[in-house]
């Protein structure tokens, strides 16, 4: 059986960890692109061909490696003590708005890097990052269900973080009073839902209906 590696990182993955959210920051400026790289390398003092040979070559392995670097950020903030006294329901607010806050500096960036995910031959990739991000969050927030729970947790938490997300990206309010209370209400929907799930289990003809709850989120009532 093969066990997991347990080496330590490479010289150019640890390049890789400390590249990634600077380049996003100078991709607001230089797109992602090798401009953004050397910015952050220089900016660092990192060799320029150092950085270069560690970064991915394309914009939307750019976007991923900076997505990664987000996801790092968020495991380092929420220890187990920050979040031991905490309900289920501020966990995951403060996990979403610390995503948030810890982009800031990449706003604009993060935005052309969506733009980018979406083309046709990067939605996989796409994809595969949405769900690597909600099920980071739900297990930073000590979700161990491996039922059909599993599933559906992180398909609502992904359609909540996507559309807060787009929301912030948007929201011109002082201190993103507007994206707040967005999140709220987003938040509030998710918990009335697990609710019904809760009720309703086991019998599938009652099961709520995941399209409609996924359209409520994206387009909430007024």
């Amino acid at each position: 059986m093969n066990q997991p590696s347990l080496d330590k990182p490479s010289p150019l993955e640890v390049l890789r960890q400390r590249l990634a959210l600077p380049v996003g920051e100078h991709a607001v400026f230089d797109g992602w692109t090798r401009a953004a790289v050397d910015a952050a390398a220089d900016q660092l003092g990192i060799d320029r061909a150092q950085a270069r040979l560690a970064m991915p070559k394309t914009q939307a392995g750019l976007v991923d490696c900076y997505i990664q670097g987000v996801d790092r950020a968020l495991l380092e903030h929420f220890t187990p003590k920050r979040l031991a006294k905490m309900k289920i329901r501020d966990k995951i607010r403060a996990l979403v708005w610390h995503r948030l806050e810890v982009m800031a500096p990449a706003r604009e960036a993060v935005r052309r890097g969506l733009a980018v995910l979406a083309l046709p031959q990067n939605l996989p990739l796409a994809m595969r990052i949405g769900w690597r991000t909600a099920d980071l969050m739900w297990r930073i927030a000590g979700d161990t269900s491996t039922d059909f729970n599993h599933y559906t947790k992180r398909m609502t938490l992904g359609a909540l973080y996507g559309s807060t997300l787009l929301a912030w990206l948007d929201d011109k309010s002082e201190g993103w009073i507007d994206t707040a209370g967005f999140l709220d209400r987003r938040i509030d929907n998710v918990m009335e839902f697990e609710k019904a799930k809760a009720r309703w289990r086991g019998s599938a003809d009652r099961r709520p209906s995941l399209t409609r709850f996924f359209g409520r989120l994206r387009y909430p009532p007024r």
